[in-house]
């Protein structure tokens, strides 16, 4: 209780002389520099929505051209074409407002006007250049004269020093394709997949439904696309993510990993301290908005930076229906948990961020604390690892009021969620393969309730200074928390460092309050329910096979070597694989970003291609290189080409879902969407890019790799695999699938990825190899 005494900024108590009031200078001055922080932060929030508001242009712009129209008014030239004159007939007639001063306004009020309306025009233009997208299908080396002057355009056009969420307001939308382009490229992907009467029956499906009932879904999504933003988003977050009442964790949530060979300190409270830090620094630049726009590599194009908004601070609420995401527009703490127990840890203190060494000190408090958990505290986070309906029925009905309701808000509105895991782990021991798989299914799961899993993400800090992340799926896609999990880890090892001893560097406030511990009143019926949800989430964790392999044979330099496309190279390698693993070829998920327009997520690329199969039953079946080679690249081209339509709105499967939400609302049935909507994912399989790699210096520091991160399996027989490509040398694979699929094994399905990559380089480079002998002979 001393806490609570502390943080009351006045007392009074009725006494038989009157009222004694008693005022506490340091809680008033809390609250006073509390209330400062936030007026100041709302101030740059106006501040930076007005210079985004206005971009390409400058808010400095404004003067300059209110100027330049006054200096034209001087020297007797009307540049308003008499504009200027009709504004100042219509004036409010003031006597204190001479003639002179009449149009001294009048000009203001034109060249603000002029402003506004030139501020429209850019926006316009660089809209329309960002709408092209011709240049992602030209040839490198023979660009065309259009390209190239649109090149020149957008650099013009861009504007210098923008902020995070400048070029929001400019981005195109989402097109929607036609259903005939989308019917005939379903068609297409299919064709491998099934035998001739199958494909028929498809493609008389998939007529009647082009000249049926297509047309009319066709127009209200159109509809749809002039009135939003993007006509995919909202839907694809509601209905996809929101409305599924399955657990989250293993089937939606995701993790990235520490860096491989290296810890940078062994000391738990240290690593969680500099970690927390580095999170809320780079909190601050997001709501500062320092953070410059994403860009497509190599290029000035921008992509649509939205998903940054709800980083910090956001929760998902489990519902009956359908879950909300709840987003705070500020939180001055984190919360904890510990053995059990939960705490509130302020991060602020006399209205400036603490220091890593002051977060340190905080975090050991949490751990050298003795206090045991409350009844049914120890494991209530499994309410959020099991099925959603329970969690929604249980949050109603004992956390709706009282000292439940209170905890349980800390955890929501905190700025993220802290995880000081009892456990080591890392590729550590005699047996560094095993446990690191242990280590992916410790980020994935956990304990089942030592997470909180609706947070947009936890922080893992494991006993022996590892660390890592796990994010809820709704609110962002992986990208996003990539960039995020990239800063914090240069943060950590290479800003903010540790001194001699391992420990965080930096002063200390030695009156630090001490981390507020949450209180709980736990019934017993709803300790019951914590136990089913545990159980349902156990059994599910239990069931994941996984398996994280660092392939270090060779890495995207030597597959650049060979002109070929690091990710069509990956992919076709785990075409191959597969058809090694199961003797057949699955429906096959990559996701492609749509962020090149306005709140664009992902789209589908479907990487299993009638080229591709073509290629693998060649290479099986042992036919002449030179055909392996020519039917490699077909694929590889076509993958890419694939990739491209994705990137640019005109993919499939975003198109059909749209258009089978439609149905749903007008009550109608589609046996051609139905079907294509329950087609199973067997093969899903995601790239994490590495988006800054110039935070990380791999010549002089190669130990500082980070192995990424995975996602459970998305069909129970079918495989999971999320790879990394990192530096010239290296690419890590997480792949996952289910024990109680007899036909899937991870670590078997890894050993053929890894004879796929070998192959493959093995194939490619015999080709080249030949072509370098001619030329010197």
């Amino acid at each position: 209780m001393a806490e609570a005494h502390q943080a009351v900024a006045f007392q009074f108590t009725i006494t038989p002389d009157g009222i004694d009031l008693q005022l506490s200078h340091e809680a008033l001055r809390q609250v006073y520099l509390s209330g400062l922080r936030s007026w100041r932060k709302r101030f740059i929030r106006f501040r930076n929505s007005v210079i985004s508001g206005v971009y390409p242009a400058s808010p400095y712009s404004w003067l300059f051209v209110v100027i330049a129209i006054l200096g034209t008014m001087y020297t007797r030239s009307d540049s308003s074409m008499g504009l200027i004159s009709k504004i100042q007939e219509h004036l409010p007639v003031s006597g204190s407002l001479s003639t002179q001063g009449q149009m001294v306004v009048s000009a203001v009020l034109f060249g603000t006007l002029l402003w506004i309306s030139l501020i429209f025009a850019m926006r316009l233009c660089l809209r329309q250049l960002l709408s092209y997208h011709r240049w992602m299908f030209e040839l490198h080396g023979k660009i065309s004269l259009t390209t190239k002057v649109w090149a020149v355009l957008m650099r013009l056009l861009s504007g210098r020093e923008p902020l995070l969420y400048s070029y929001q307001s400019s981005l195109p939308h989402l097109p929607v394709p036609s259903i005939k382009d989308t019917v005939r490229r379903y068609l297409e992907s299919v064709r491998p997949l099934m035998s001739v009467t199958e494909f028929q029956r498809m493609t008389a499906l998939a007529a009647q439904f082009e000249s049926s009932m297509g047309n009319r879904l066709q127009w209200y999504l159109k509809l749809k696309a002039l009135w939003a933003a993007n006509y995919v988003s909202d839907w694809w977050e509601e209905y996809v993510y929101l409305r599924g009442r399955s657990p989250i964790m293993v089937n939606s949530n995701y993790y990235g990993m520490d860096f491989l060979y290296v810890t940078p300190t062994p000391i738990q409270a240290a690593r969680a301290g500099n970690t927390i830090r580095a999170f809320l620094l780079y909190r601050r630049k997001v709501n500062l908005e320092e953070l410059k726009p994403t860009r497509v590599p190599g290029t000035v194009i921008p992509l649509c930076s939205a998903q940054c908004e709800r980083m910090f601070n956001t929760t998902r609420i489990p519902g009956q229906e359908t879950d909300t995401v709840q987003h705070c527009g500020d939180s001055d703490y984190v919360a904890v948990y510990h053995r059990g127990r939960y705490f509130k840890l302020g991060v602020y203190r006399a209205g400036r961020l603490l220091s890593a060494k002051e977060l340190e000190l905080q975090i050991q408090r949490i751990l050298d604390d003795p206090s045991p958990p409350s009844p049914g505290e120890e494991k209530l986070g499994a309410l959020t690892a099991g099925d959603r309906e329970p969690w929604a029925r249980t949050r109603k009905q004992f956390f709706s009021s009282g000292v439940n309701k209170r905890s349980l808000d800390c955890i929501e509105k905190a700025a993220f969620f802290v995880t000081l895991d009892d456990e080591e782990q890392g590729m550590m021991g005699d047996d560094p393969v095993r446990n690191l798989d242990c280590y992916a299914k410790a980020l994935l799961h956990g304990k089942c309730y030592d997470r909180w899993f609706d947070k947009s993400f936890s922080l893992v800090v494991f006993k022996n200074g590892k660390s890592g992340l796990n994010a809820e799926h709704s609110w962002a896609d992986a990208p996003t928390v990539a960039h995020l999990w990239e800063n914090v880890l240069a943060v950590d090892a290479f800003q903010l460092g540790y001194d001699t001893e391992g420990h965080c560097k930096g002063a200390v406030d030695a009156t630090l309050p001490r981390p507020h511990k949450l209180a709980w009143d736990i019934p017993p019926e709803c300790q019951e329910q914590v136990m089913q949800s545990l159980a349902v989430a156990q059994a599910l964790a239990d069931d994941v096979d996984f398996h994280v392999l660092p392939f270090k044979e060779f890495g995207k330099g030597q597959i650049k070597k060979l002109r070929m496309s690091p990710d069509a190279f990956i992919q076709l390698a785990l075409q191959l694989a597969y058809y090694r693993d199961r003797g057949m070829f699955c429906l096959t998920y990559e996701a492609a970003m749509t962020r090149l327009f306005r709140e664009g997520r992902t789209e589908t690329v479907r990487s299993c291609s009638n080229e591709s199969c073509a290629f693998v039953k060649a290479l099986d079946n042992g036919e002449a290189a030179e055909e392996c080679r020519r039917l490699f690249c077909l694929a590889a081209e076509k993958h890419q080409n694939l990739c491209r339509l994705a990137m640019t709105g005109c993919g499939i499967d975003r198109h059909l879902f749209c258009l089978y939400v439609v149905s749903k609302y007008l009550g109608v049935e589609s046996p051609f969407l139905k079907e294509v909507l329950s087609e199973p994912w067997r093969l899903s399989t995601s790239q994490t890019p590495v988006q800054q790699m110039e935070l990380f210096d791999l010549v002089n520091h190669p130990e500082y790799i980070s192995c990424g991160g995975g996602f459970g399996p998305v069909a129970d027989d079918g495989y999971g695999v999320s790879y990394m490509i990192v530096g010239e040398n290296m690419i890590n694979f997480h792949i996952s699938c289910k024990h109680s699929c007899t036909q899937t094994d991870a670590h078997r399905f890894g050993a053929h990825i890894r004879q796929a990559l070998l192959d493959l380089l093995a194939l490619l480079s015999t080709a080249t190899q030949t072509q370098t002998n001619k030329k010197t002979n």
